[in-house]
């Protein structure tokens, strides 16, 4: 079960892949500044979890409208998470859980994914700038993307 509204996040410093090498972003960082948007997905250059990171791309200005700041987790490496980022031309920091960490400490981890073993199940969680949960969903499978109107409301009632 994914974290629920009102909870803490949980905090957590993991790599991403830039030109200029990898780099940590820490979730905290964040607080009393901006609030965040965490897209955890299964697995990089597969179709939903490529749609899902287009569209977050596409519309990515409503996001820093809404004075958030938007990156997705998944449990690839930085190194795939950058060739998929380039490939498609994902513009959100994707941040890599390799050792599956973050998606065990907000409840979203999937022990097998047909057959191909453990990896993030599709959540969604707006974290305000106290550190606090505002939303929190999980898919009931892979193939069905969140609610990006209820994260956008959720961010709007954050303003």
């Amino acid at each position: 079960m994914p974290l629920a509204v009102g909870t803490a996040a949980p905090d957590f410093t993991l790599k991403t892949k830039t030109a200029e090498g990898l780099k940590e972003i820490k979730l905290s960082e964040n607080f009393g500044k901006k609030n965040t948007v965490l897209l955890f997905f299964p697995l990089a250059f597969t179709g939903v979890c490529t749609q899902e990171m287009c569209d977050i791309t596409a519309g990515l200005g409503a996001y820093h409208g809404l004075n958030a700041e938007v990156y997705g987790i998944s449990v690839d490496s930085p190194f795939a998470l950058e060739a998929w980022a380039t490939k498609e031309k994902i513009s959100i920091p994707l941040l890599s859980d390799l050792n599956k960490t973050v998606a065990i400490a907000y409840g979203t981890l999937l022990e097998d994914l047909i057959g191909l073993g453990s990896v993030s199940a599709r959540a969604a969680f707006v974290i305000g700038k106290d550190g606090k949960i505002a939303y929190s969903e999980q898919t009931p499978t892979p193939k069905e993307l969140p609610s990006f109107e209820a994260i956008k409301a959720a961010l709007g009632e954050l303003q």
